[in-house]
């Protein structure tokens, strides 16, 4: 059977930082152990150290829980605990659809919200998920696509670049038109004008922009 694509390793440490915001540091710390701690997230390859797709959603979701939400670190691995001893999934932080309320971490599993960092107690109250949108599922709950932040990391933020692993090796590309970001950028540092890349790859101005600031944020880091 062909090996899915989403859990191939391609990225490294330091592209995964830059396409999710994160301190490298920061990343390497989870994908890490420490302190006798299993790693919140199991790399796709460890030597050389390379990150899958899934890795990536995986990464993606514990920055948000940690900082929008500032989910503590004891109260995110009790919940990575009781998921992969519940439901026996390796991949818990991208295979799982979590909810929040600032506090506490939760499944809908159901119909039913259940509080995992409470070890299954049930919750009926409404939960904060807007940042969680930004990740686009199969019909099995799977990740298939990743919309990143190129700005402030606000999840209204414009949905113009995506990280599709069947699109351009996984890396970001336009949404709409599945360019690369990093090509349009090497066009625009090299002189050509935003007008002429509108023209060129026959897109708007803002998709563009979009383009370039999320590429430049790598300078301004």
């Amino acid at each position: 059977m062909e090996e899915d694509i989403r859990y191939l390793p391609c990225y490294r440490l330091s592209d995964a930082a830059f396409y999710l915001r994160v301190p490298i540091s920061t990343l390497r710390a989870w994908v890490g152990r420490h302190h006798g701690f299993e790693p919140l997230i199991t790399p796709a390859k460890d030597r050389p150290l390379l990150l899958s797709f899934i890795n990536l959603v995986e990464a993606y979701v514990l920055a948000v829980m940690r900082r929008k939400y500032c989910i503590s670190m004891p109260k995110i691995r009790q919940a990575m605990d009781y998921i992969r001893k519940e439901f026996k999934s390796r991949h818990p932080l991208a295979e799982k659809e979590f909810e929040t309320d600032g506090l506490h971490l939760f499944l809908r599993i159901s119909g039913a919200l259940v509080n995992i960092t409470q070890r299954g107690q049930i919750e009926i109250e409404e939960v904060i998920k807007q940042y969680l949108r930004r990740i686009e599922r199969d019909p099995r709950g799977l990740p298939v696509r990743l919309y990143p932040f190129s700005r402030k990391g606000e999840p209204d933020e414009p949905r113009l670049i995506i990280i599709d692993p069947r699109i351009s090796f996984g890396r970001p590309v336009l949404a709409e038109r599945g360019i690369s970001v990093e090509v349009i950028v090497e066009r625009y540092r090299a002189g050509e004008s935003i007008e002429e890349l509108v023209r060129d790859y026959e897109c708007t101005q803002g998709e563009i922009e979009e383009a370039i600031r999320y590429e430049l944020w790598r300078e301004a880091a």
